[in-house]
């Protein structure tokens, strides 16, 4: 089974692209701070590259920006390449299945897109009535 769950904070702005067939692609970073501290009592963090596919890649693109926090599902794929001087390397992506954003709206101005403040609900104020008249028996 291959299946990962992390909760960061996306280290840049998300960048959205499409494949040659016209699939909607879209590759972020995430900062994702450990448990626990090194022996010089600071926390480590670990930086993880994810990809969004189709709808989501759209949807993280249009509300997520550097900073928010954000709880990313998926998997993890490898792959393996060449750099510039021919050097064989492997690298590590998680490809997400689900984004949850988790910075709340509007918060010191860097949460997500926030939606039009919804009209101020009316409470519909309760009428008396004689519903014993039309009973039948």
């Amino acid at each position: 089974m291959n299946k990962v769950f992390l909760i960061g904070n996306l280290t840049r702005d998300p960048e959205l692209s499409e494949t040659t067939s016209g699939v909607s692609l879209c590759r972020f970073a995430i900062a994702v701070n450990r448990n626990y501290g090194g022996s010089d009592g600071e926390r480590k963090t670990d930086f993880f590259n994810v990809v969004a596919w189709r709808g989501l890649a759209e949807t993280v693109a249009r509300y997520a920006k550097k900073g928010n926090k954000v709880a990313v599902s998926g998997s993890i794929e490898l792959r393996n390449y060449e750099d510039s001087q021919g050097v064989k390397r492997t690298g590590v992506d998680i490809v997400a299945q689900d984004v949850e954003f988790l910075t709340p709206k509007g918060s010191s101005g860097d949460g997500f897109a926030e939606a039009p403040a919804p009209a101020e609900r009316k409470r519909a104020s309760l009428q008396a009535f004689d519903d014993d008249s039309d009973i039948p028996f």
